[in-house]
């Protein structure tokens, strides 16, 4: 299965990352809760496992984002936050489980594996759309008002990333993470450069701009109000 980690605690997070892997299973790790919420809502998981208590977003408020988004993969809350209350308050959010630190990782992953064979809810989603624009995730083709638009791969996935974000803004560090894999700020114009590219094909030819950049912050992609 290919399962979602935020926690912020280094330890816990290395001896579950571990254990998943060592059990065949692919586990991507985040260690913020806002950055959890961007992922669990772009990319596709069997399982999202998460503390409650995370920086930039608890792990509840991120969980009630990921439901309110329409995103029904199934979760389990990890943490060391256990009283009655708690627990009723973590599944009420949209958790589907919950485990309370210390635990048995084995009990983890036999919760893990119950809750990876429940039929998904879902389908991925194979097309984006905003406004006129049109992105065909399985053919790897984007047309807007019906042309045709030729992106390079790099183009591509950062309109990916951005169309994905409809309307919030996404952060230069974001786009960095996302579309480059940098995990450390490079200092140079990479995501200006290929988002002034992506703009002359994307917006320059029509009479209404989707990308929009937000001061000091990032970037949003979003149909005129």
């Amino acid at each position: 299965m290919r399962l979602l980690l935020v926690e912020d605690d280094p330890r816990t997070a290395d001896y579950v990352v571990k254990g998943l892997s060592e059990a065949g299973h692919i586990c991507d790790l985040l260690r913020d809760g806002r950055d959890g919420l961007f992922v669990a809502t772009r990319d596709a998981y069997d399982v999202i496992v998460a503390d409650r208590m995370l920086p930039g977003l608890d792990g509840l408020s991120m969980i009630k984002a990921v439901r309110a988004a329409g995103v029904r993969t199934p979760a389990i809350f990890l943490t060391s936050v256990g009283g009655v209350d708690d627990r009723v308050e973590g599944l009420e959010a949209g958790g589907d489980d919950y485990l309370v630190k210390p635990f048995a990782f084995s009990e983890l992953l036999a919760r893990i594996n119950a809750l990876g064979r429940r039929p998904a809810a879902q389908e991925q989603k194979t097309m984006l759309r905003i406004a006129d624009l049109e992105m065909d995730l399985i053919m790897r083709r984007v047309t807007r008002q019906g042309q045709a638009i030729d992106l390079q791969p790099r183009e591509f996935s950062l309109l990916e990333v951005l169309m994905r974000g409809e309307g919030r803004v996404i952060t230069r560090t974001m786009l960095l993470e996302r579309v480059w894999d940098f995990h450390f700020d490079p200092k140079t114009s990479v995501v200006e450069t290929h988002i002034s590219r992506l703009r002359a094909k994307v917006d320059k030819p029509f009479d209404v701009s989707l990308i929009h950049t937000v001061r000091n912050t990032g970037y949003s992609l979003h149909a005129p109000s």
